[in-house]
């Protein structure tokens, strides 16, 4: 029996994710770095405050995050574990369509806000379309999550994050799927005054051929399209009735299974 093992686009072993929350005016800067050095990010925004004080009015969200991905951040930003669920129902599904009459795609992830989430609130979430959702722990680690309703981030931006960066460019174990998940506040920037640290990362981490950047929904689809595969018993051969290519490790060559093709695994 053949040894198979997935892998990321193209074959990577190693994915970074980037995420950020509230949509103030410091985003504008922010996504015209990972423009230039090529990342991915995700940007959760509460509908119900755009336009007020600094942050994003909604006209502008289609525009400026293109190429990035818009997600759930509820309507007001309440603390969830302490509302009543009929509110966070309200919070979360309004906070989805008036996002998604924006940008033309179903809204599918959510970070919690305040950090604010419980056991009741992760299982009511993949009833209000909610496949994801990211909270404040940090785990200084580079695994992948087994519970993505209680996805923890590697860090906080302002967290060692370069000694972060260097450790994950040095990886180079091909027997392990790593990630790097960095989250925080834009407007966090222009209050301790470090923009140089975040484009130094940008600078450091970008456009390195190991190196898969990815929005949020970008790995769950990703994962998922995976667990799709059908597989012969003796795992001789696969089918791929996704859309979309996966790759895999069979015997340490590299395989793109293409959307719709059935291919044996040699």
């Amino acid at each position: 029996m053949p040894k198979v093992m997935l892998v990321f686009p193209e074959g990577k072993h190693k994915v970074l994710t980037i995420s950020y929350d509230d949509g103030k005016g410091a985003d504008r800067r922010l996504v015209s770095l990972f423009n230039q050095y090529g990342l991915k990010g995700t940007f959760h925004l509460n509908s119900g405050l755009m336009g007020i004080d600094d942050r994003i009015a909604i006209d502008e969200v289609t525009e400026l995050y293109e190429g990035h991905e818009i997600s759930a951040h509820t309507v007001t930003h309440p603390t969830i574990a302490r509302s009543p669920k009929e509110q966070l129902i309200e919070e979360v599904m309004n906070d989805r369509k008036a996002l998604e009459s924006v940008t033309g795609y179903t809204v599918r992830g959510l970070s919690y806000p305040n950090g604010s989430y419980n056991q009741m609130i992760k299982e009511l979430l993949p009833h209000l379309g909610i496949e994801y959702a990211r909270t404040v722990h940090s785990t200084g680690t580079f695994s992948m999550p087994d519970d993505f309703l209680e996805w923890n981030p590697t860090c906080h931006h302002n967290h060692h994050l370069m000694k972060f960066a260097k450790e994950f460019i040095s990886l180079h174990k091909q027997q392990y799927l790593y990630m790097l998940y960095v989250w925080g506040h834009s407007y966090e920037f222009d209050n301790d005054k470090n923009w140089d640290m975040i484009e130094s990362f940008c600078k450091l981490i970008g456009g390195r051929e190991d190196i898969w950047y990815a929005t949020n929904i970008d790995i769950i689809d990703y994962l998922k399209a995976f667990r799709n595969l059908k597989f012969s018993a003796g795992s001789q051969f696969v089918f791929n009735p996704n859309a979309r290519s996966v790759w895999l490790n069979v015997d340490s060559t590299i395989y793109e299974i293409k959307g719709g093709e059935q291919v044996r695994l040699n």
